[in-house]
């Protein structure tokens, strides 16, 4: 009998560690030790930019980690910035979709009152003519009328050639949607903006021309859905630019 073999009988190898508890016990602080190491002087580093020893600066580590921490709050703001925006888009969407409704209903509410004012039997004089005259400038027939359909974010452009001082009678509307508006001139020389509106149903009034140029209107749909605009005009211009 070997008496070697009797004396390790007692210890047991484990991938050259001995089996007992003080070898565990050592094997396991080592690699809690080898594990803190790479911790501190590699991942802090390298993937928050955190470097208590200053390794991480030494071998580079610790930039990357900073970098990297920069990209990922930027990523986070703008994901932020295009929920809010979102959000904020809708609200005011929906806001000018109820205005526009409600706006529609009054116009509809003051046709009826009129129809039955012209109906009532009792009308003064003074009402009759002040209704014939109404309605005499109603039959005067627009001289141009352009439709366009305009798409989510699609914009257009219509300008009348006008002389300085001439008046020009117009209508427009987005057909029970909304429209973003920007009236404006531009020629000899000169621009000006007239008027601009955000999330505008319908539009009615007169234009008239500061300077000799092209004046009239830009138009951008804001909505989520195609959008029809009708123009309508009359009055003192000599043409009209399309696009």
């Amino acid at each position: 009998m070997n008496p070697n073999v009797s004396a390790n009988a007692s210890v047991t190898q484990v991938q050259s560690v001995n089996a007992t508890s003080g070898g565990l016990i050592k094997a396991t602080l080592g690699a809690a030790v080898v594990a803190a190491a790479i911790l501190t002087f590699a991942w802090l580093p390298a993937e928050h930019g955190i470097d208590p020893t200053g390794v991480g600066h030494l071998l580079g580590l610790t930039e990357m980690g900073r970098i990297k921490e920069q990209l990922h709050a930027e990523a986070d703001a703008d994901a932020a910035a295009t929920v809010s925006s979102t959000q904020s888009d809708t609200t005011v969407l929906e806001i000018n979709q109820k205005l526009a409704a409600i706006q529609l209903q009054l116009t509809a509410i003051t046709a009826e009152l009129a129809k039955a004012q012209a109906n009532n039997k009792e009308t003064t004089v003074q009402a009759s003519d002040k209704l014939e005259a109404e309605n005499t400038v109603q039959t005067v027939a627009w001289t141009d009328e352009v439709s366009y359909t305009l798409s989510p974010g699609e914009g257009v452009e219509v300008k009348l050639v006008m002389e300085k001082g001439a008046t020009a009678e117009f209508e427009w509307s987005a057909n029970g949607a909304v429209l973003n508006h920007d009236t404006h001139g531009d020629g000899s020389g000169e621009s000006i903006s007239y008027e601009k509106g955000r999330g505008v149903p319908e539009q009615a009034g007169e234009l008239t021309a500061a300077f000799t140029g092209n004046h009239g209107w830009f138009w951008r749909n804001r909505t989520e859905q195609d959008v029809v605009m009708t123009l309508r005009t009359r009055g003192d211009y000599t043409g009209m630019v399309l696009p």
